[in-house]
Parts: structure tokens; C-alpha cells; sequence
């Protein structure tokens, strides 16, 4: 596990943007995995730049979505499939065809979840996978729990998750309280995994991701034991972390 360090949320999305940028330009057709909410806006913004210079194609890059809310239908402001086209696809010349979101409105949701892992494994798994961190430690939607699920799977979203998700939502009684998520194995197959966190509101996360004992109960701290992951903060999300057991970059 590495660890860069950058100054402020700005200098983390411009590099974890050059994750993304380079790994499409290296390999055209890559497969990305991509995540939701407030952290990976500015990478998504950048990107998008990137784009309207001439600098990047996405057209044959396929992407798939860590999650989405059960209940949302595609065209719902709070659905990730909304929020992805947004802020990136529909800002793009990403094939339509190789976006790739769980479907929340399947009517047999495990069903859904066996189809999306199957998809997943045609395109050869990812060739890089961008996490974002909640307070509670998750990533995707892996709650804390006492077991670690490996696969896709339907989850029901811990009170801390919905209270902190309500600021996007009218009332907190509006957030869904169930979610598809891809599980610990099926982000354990990506290549490679860049996790960006910004803020003093992620710091006790941060350190007990980083330095902490691996346990389901701190989901993102399974993460150590994946063999190229990269953890990218600014110093406000580093102030916690000892880093006397992971490899750091200061930069």
C-alpha cells in the first residue's frame, strides 16, 4: 500500500485523475472502475477538461459503477446512474453501451447481482478501480459488519451511511435504506486500486485504514493486504496516520 500525501483536495483530484487519463491512454480499451459522491467530482471535472482540449478519448473504455441505490430509477437527481451521466458520461464520448451500472430496479435483485459479476468477468475484470471512503470505513457500499461479502451483493445501508448521505436528499427519511454493492473480492480483482479521501472528517478512517488491524468491522482496511493499492489524501485526511508500517510518498 502506498500513500501520497498532496496539500489540499485540489492536488488529490488532479492526481487521481492522472490515474484515470493515464491508464485510458496506455490502454484504450481499459476497464474502470468508478465510484459516486462528493470525493471524486473534482477527477470527474478534470477529466472532463482533458477531454474538451482533445487530450482523451473515452469511447472505448468500459466502465463499471461500484454501486447504486435500490428503488432509484435512472432518471431520479440522487441515482448514481444519474449522477455518473452527470458529472462524466454524458460530458464525454463514452460509448453508452459500455457503461455499466447495477440495475436497483431489477425485480430479482440477487439475480441482478450474478449478472453484474458475470459482466465483470467478460470484460476481464478492471484494470483500475477508484474508492471513495466513508466515515464508518466502507468502500463501494461494504458496510461494517462481522464477515467480509465477496461478491456483488444487496446490502442494507447502516444508519451513520444514511445520515451522512441525507445532505443529498430533501430528508434524511428520503435516503434509500438499501443498496447493490460489489463485494470484497470483486474489488480485490481489479489490477490495480487508487482510494482519494480529502478532509479532517476522514482522518480517524484514514489511520485506522492505513495503520490500523485489518477487520471487517474497517471495511477499507482490507485493503492492505491487495498488492497495488494507492492511497491518495490531502494532509487534513493524513493527520491522524503514523506511517510507520506503510510505505509513504510525500509530495
Amino acid at each position: 500500500m502506498n500513500v501520497i500525501i498532496k496539500n489540499n483536495y485540489r492536488e488529490v483530484s488532479e492526481l487521481a485523475a492522472q490515474y484515470l487519463l493515464n491508464t485510458i491512454k496506455s490502454k484504450n480499451n481499459s476497464v474502470i472502475g468508478l465510484p459516486t459522491g462528493q470525493t471524486p467530482l473534482g477527477m470527474y471535472g478534470i477529466a472532463v477538461d482533458e477531454f474538451n482540449k482533445g487530450s482523451i478519448s473515452f469511447k472505448d473504455a468500459t466502465t463499471f459503477n461500484l454501486d447504486e441505490y435500490i428503488g432509484l430509477e435512472k432518471t431520479n437527481k440522487n441515482s448514481y446512474y444519474y449522477f455518473m451521466n452527470e458529472h462524466l458520461f454524458s460530458r464525454t464520448d463514452i460509448n453508452q453501451k459500455n457503461i455499466n451500472i447495477p440495475d436497483s430496479m431489477a425485480s430479482d435483485i440477487n439475480q441482478e447481482c450474478i449478472r453484474y459479476e458475470k459482466k465483470l468477468k467478460e470484460a476481464g475484470y478492471m484494470d483500475i478501480l477508484f474508492l471513495g471512503i466513508g466515515e464508518n470505513g466502507h468502500i463501494g457500499f461494504n458496510e461494517p459488519s462481522d464477515y467480509f461479502e465477496p461478491y456483488t451483493h444487496l446490502v442494507k445501508l447502516k444508519e451513520s451511511t444514511i445520515a451522512a448521505n441525507s445532505r443529498f436528499f430533501e430528508g434524511v427519511e428520503d435516503v434509500p435504506k438499501n443498496a447493490i454493492t460489489m463485494g470484497i473480492k470483486t474489488i480485490f480483482s481489479a489490477k490495480k486500486i487508487v482510494l482519494i479521501a480529502s478532509g479532517v472528517s476522514k482522518s480517524e478512517v484514514i489511520a485506522k485504514t492505513v495503520n490500523g488491524k485489518i477487520t471487517s468491522h474497517i471495511p477499507a482496511s482490507i485493503l492492505q493486504l491487495h498488492n497495488n493499492t494507492t492511497i491518495i489524501i490531502d494532509k487534513d485526511a493524513a493527520k491522524n496516520c503514523a506511517f510507520n508500517i506503510s510505505p509513504l510518498i510525500n509530495s
